[in-house]
């Protein structure tokens, strides 16, 4: 089993690395603090091609491995997760149209959201339907060559910056089971009815917008029924969660790498009975458990892309990935703080933000005990194993 990087992928990484450290790192506490939107950092993005990251070679984009694709999330996510938040709903929705969409839809929309002249998200959650999708109330009434819309969404990362916007669906709201009747429709969000309603206050998650909308009376041409046909709304979009659960591991192993680095520059430098901190005992515990965590879930973070790579089916092995460095990420950020001790409490070190941000790894994407749940089925199926 080969653990280690190709040279394309090593150079990857060397870009980002150095994207990060020159142009996030060093603005992303006040930015954040502020609530000033990434403008210069989204231009650099375009640049690197990175809103291509899931758009296939033909189509413009950068095509990349998935192990590629994860390396960027912990990266950028080393620096300030929010920014991942930004790529991270526009690349899963690429990959759902380069997966599902017709051919003249790929043609359409995909050259131009690889260079981000384009941008998207992903439209699923409603105020009463999050983890059960099929209780979502939205519906799309087909009238002649046009679908109409009504409904609203709740926590749409990218929604005044996208068009297209996936939508999912109703488009049979009788059917049984639901899932039967439900379908993704790729809205214009300059349409008559389309509203964003309001960005919605969050505890971290910063830097990129995550907003209720409102849809009313939409009018939606049948030609952006993604894949033509209608019925396989849900598991369009739950093949694409799949990427979606292994871009919050690397988000989540992203957190830790920065909690670590945090932590052990804090227990060098700072000291306490005329000693750095790093000396006693207790803090150097603390250092063992971060170190020994984030590295678990990042190799279990690259397996998971490595399987995906291999064409392997990932329900399970990218659920426990999640599962694994969503959990990692929540107790190295706390660690980190502890280390820090009171000034880990405080707004102007890197920790406090670490902290806010990472509960929402462990309930974005599935939360961690719906997931649970998910790879125990796949265990008792036999369609994963342990060992």
């Amino acid at each position: 089993m080969d653990f280690s990087f190709n040279d394309e992928q090593r150079l990857f990484r060397e870009t980002l690395r150095d994207f990060v450290d020159k142009e996030i790192i060093p603005v992303a506490r006040d930015w954040e603090q502020s609530g000033r939107y990434p403008t210069e950092i989204v231009a650099t993005m375009r640049e690197l091609g990175l809103f291509g990251l899931a758009v296939p070679q033909e189509y413009g984009g950068l095509g990349a491995d998935t192990v590629s694709f994860v390396l960027t999330f912990e990266e950028i996510s080393r620096g300030w997760m929010g920014i991942a938040g930004i790529l991270g709903s526009h690349s899963v929705s690429c990959f759902m149209i380069a997966r599902h969409g017709t051919e003249e839809q790929k043609r359409q929309y995909l050259p131009r959201l690889a260079t981000g002249e384009l941008r998207t998200g992903i439209a699923l959650t409603e105020p009463n339907a999050g983890t059960d999708l099929q209780g979502i109330r939205t519906t799309a009434r087909k009238e002649g060559d046009h679908y109409v819309v009504n409904g609203s969404k709740m926590w749409i990362t990218n929604a005044r910056y996208a068009n297209p916007l996936p939508v999912l669906v109703k488009t049979d709201p009788t059917a049984s089971p639901a899932h039967r009747g439900m379908s993704i429709l790729l809205v214009d969000t300059t349409s008559e009815g389309f509203t964003v309603e309001k960005d919605i206050p969050k505890l971290g998650y910063k830097g990129t917008e995550s907003c209720e909308l409102r849809l009313d009376n939409v009018r939606v041409p049948a030609s952006a029924l993604l894949g033509g046909v209608e019925g396989q709304g849900l598991r369009q979009a739950l093949s694409s969660l799949e990427t979606g659960r292994v871009n919050i591991a690397a988000r989540s192993v992203g957190i830790a790498q920065r909690a670590y680095e945090e932590a052990l520059r804090y227990a060098r430098e700072r000291e306490a009975f005329g000693q750095p901190i790093g000396d006693f005992q207790a803090v150097q515990i603390k250092l063992a458990e971060i170190a020994t965590q984030l590295q678990a879930a990042r190799l279990m973070t690259y397996w998971a892309a490595s399987q995906m790579d291999a064409g392997v089916r990932m329900d399970a092995e990218s659920g426990m990935a999640k599962v694994f460095s969503s959990e990692t990420a929540l107790q190295c950020a706390l660690d980190a703080m502890r280390i820090h001790g009171g000034y880990g409490y405080s707004a102007e070190f890197e920790v406090e933000r670490l902290y806010r941000d990472a509960p929402l790894m462990a309930i974005g994407e599935g939360t961690n005990d719906v997931l649970r749940t998910v790879i125990a089925k796949a265990l008792l199926k036999g369609k994963a194993h342990v060992g």
